[in-house]
């Protein structure tokens, strides 16, 4: 499985078309005002994501790829478009959200962004993490597609010297995807995107898991 071995991989027609066209109607209805940009805990906030997460559907085609217990981490609905378009630097993701800070070998780094908790967990929490990024568009390289470094989640976590002297344009890896793929990645996987270059809109359910158990109280946020 490319997943294991590079730490990424493309699965084409992961979401069915029926579910695609109820998440985007949800999206394309919604009042919330950070709707065009993007929106965290979107699975509280979209019925059609919370209800596509709990569908046999994702169950069955996530199947393969998150640990056994996998709870959800985090769930964000990124949305590029002419009126909000950003570039991302390379980076890897190696914070997570909990409820309340609890003191835990290898837990570090506490803080507050967007008013939730964040902490950085040790290598052995993220190593056994999984992103799963749903395209509800096509993203080409002129659609900002993510790009990453294969194998780069096996060198574990990097400063940002790290970064800049390991990214070089020929390690890069353009994911581009079809509507409804999705990209499955390690989510300390170097990766980064450009803006986009093309008019239309580039929406992505960004969904993280882990089996990991925190304490007991204590709950992914």
């Amino acid at each position: 499985m490319q997943f294991l071995d590079k730490g990424f991989e493309i699965v084409d027609d992961f979401i069915s078309q029926h579910w695609l066209k109820t998440i985007v109607s949800d999206v394309e209805q919604s009042a919330n005002p950070n709707i065009g940009s993007g929106l965290r805990h979107i699975n509280k906030k979209l019925p059609a994501v919370a209800d596509y997460l709990s569908s046999a559907e994702f169950q069955k085609k996530s199947e393969n790829f998150l640990p056994v217990g996998a709870s959800l981490v985090r769930a964000i609905l990124f949305n590029k478009s002419p009126e909000s378009n950003w570039y991302v630097t390379w980076h890897q993701d190696k914070t997570v959200s909990v409820s309340k800070q609890f003191d835990a070998v290898g837990w570090r780094a506490w803080s507050v962004k967007d008013g939730s908790l964040h902490v950085q967990p040790p290598l052995e929490v993220v190593d056994e993490m999984v992103t799963i990024r749903v395209h509800l568009d096509a993203t080409p390289k002129e659609n900002a597609c993510l790009k990453v470094i294969p194998d780069s989640h096996k060198l574990g976590l990097l400063s940002p010297e790290q970064i800049s002297d390991i990214v070089t344009e020929d390690k890069i890896h353009y994911c581009e995807t079809q509507r409804g793929a999705a990209l499955v990645m390690r989510p300390h996987l170097l990766h980064a995107s450009s803006k986009s270059t093309i008019p239309g809109k580039r929406r992505v359910l960004h969904l993280e898991f882990s089996d990991w158990q925190l304490p007991d109280g204590i709950y992914w946020d």
